[in-house]
């Protein structure tokens, strides 16, 4: 197929058109002209660059040309000091414009991005893809926001359009798990509350495949999908696989939740208005008291999909990567 993706300068996006490369695909990779000089990798891995921003619907159009598939990967992240109206313009319209410009061009099928994070908090481990929507923030209201456009443009003006919902995603090139990596590497890592709650994560190299399937799975047309990992576990049991990798003692001394909730909230309060990065957010904190766990059934018997890479793998992998940066 002749895929095109969105957000492929990024950590998803840039391993998902490698990965497509190596299956033998052609890959384009719509990139906003301010992220241009960092292509040169895809460049050379025979990606094919074109310019335009997701807020530039004609621009997106003009991506879509000649594109069997578009994986829609990108999206506004969680950034200081950034309006609500942000999120909006680049995860919901955005999306749009994709699925605008994938029906002009008669794409054969989009597969939209969207993020297990629209279940919010999974009361009752593990959710499917029919667990209750809690988003929790702007990030995640807008993803949600954005996949329901997604499937409901599907329905309504007959694309083909697939939406997988990743969780967690982790493995060499990732730098969000760094903080957790580096600090239980200095014996810096905070732990707030017993660690019982529950955490998935999902090795890039097993998404990747996922998303592959999104794509070429007649049956997927129209259909949801959870893309995790084989396995999740408690936070402490997580922490303490880290902290076995980089050969130190996991973290020992722990703290109440909900004081240091109250204080995110407070420097949230204080900062955001102020567009400053608060030194603690409540998002953070959410990490430790918010339980995510995923039944992935329905993409293993309707796609096929078989995530191969255990967690200990995944972490001996990551660490690795970190290693060979010098960021541990």
């Amino acid at each position: 197929m002749k895929a095109l993706v969105t957000g492929a300068t990024g950590f998803t996006g840039g391993h998902l058109a490698r990965h497509l490369r190596r299956q033998g695909h052609a890959v384009a990779a719509l990139v906003r002209p301010a992220s241009v000089h960092k292509t040169e990798g895809l460049k050379r891995d025979s990606v094919e660059i074109r310019q335009g921003d997701l807020t530039d619907a004609a621009a997106v159009r003009t991506a879509c040309e000649g594109i069997d598939v578009v994986f829609h990967i990108a999206a506004t992240y969680r950034e200081a000091g950034q309006s609500d109206a942000a999120y909006t313009c680049v995860n919901v319209d955005g999306t749009r414009h994709v699925l605008e410009g994938a029906l002009a061009n008669r794409a054969v099928r989009v597969v939209h991005c969207s993020t297990g994070g629209v279940h919010g908090h999974i009361e009752h481990p593990p959710a499917n893809e029919n667990a209750p929507f809690a988003p929790g923030d702007v990030y995640q209201r807008t993803k949600l926001e954005a996949e329901l456009l997604a499937s409901r443009f599907g329905r309504e003006r007959g694309l083909d359009v697939v939406v997988a919902r990743p969780i967690g995603i982790y493995g060499p090139g990732d730098l969000r798990f760094l903080k957790m990596f580096r600090g239980i590497a200095r014996g810096r890592f905070p732990m707030l509350g017993r660690g019982r709650v529950f955490y998935h994560l999902t090795y890039i190299d097993d998404l990747c495949r996922g998303f592959e399937l999104c794509a070429t799975v007649p049956g997927a047309a129209g259909r949801t999908y959870i893309l995790a990992g084989p396995e999740y576990t408690t936070l402490q049991r997580l922490v303490e696989l880290v902290a076995q990798e980089l050969g130190v003692r996991p973290p020992w001394i722990r703290l109440p939740v909900w004081p240091v909730w109250m204080a995110g909230a407070l420097c949230e309060a204080v900062c955001v208005p102020l567009r400053v990065e608060p030194p603690l957010y409540r998002r953070r904190v959410d990490f430790y008291r918010k339980s995510r766990a995923f039944d992935t059934r329905r993409a293993r018997e309707e796609l096929g999909y078989n995530p191969a890479v255990d967690l200990k793998t995944g972490i001996h992998l990551t660490a690795q990567w970190y290693r060979s940066q010098g960021r541990l």
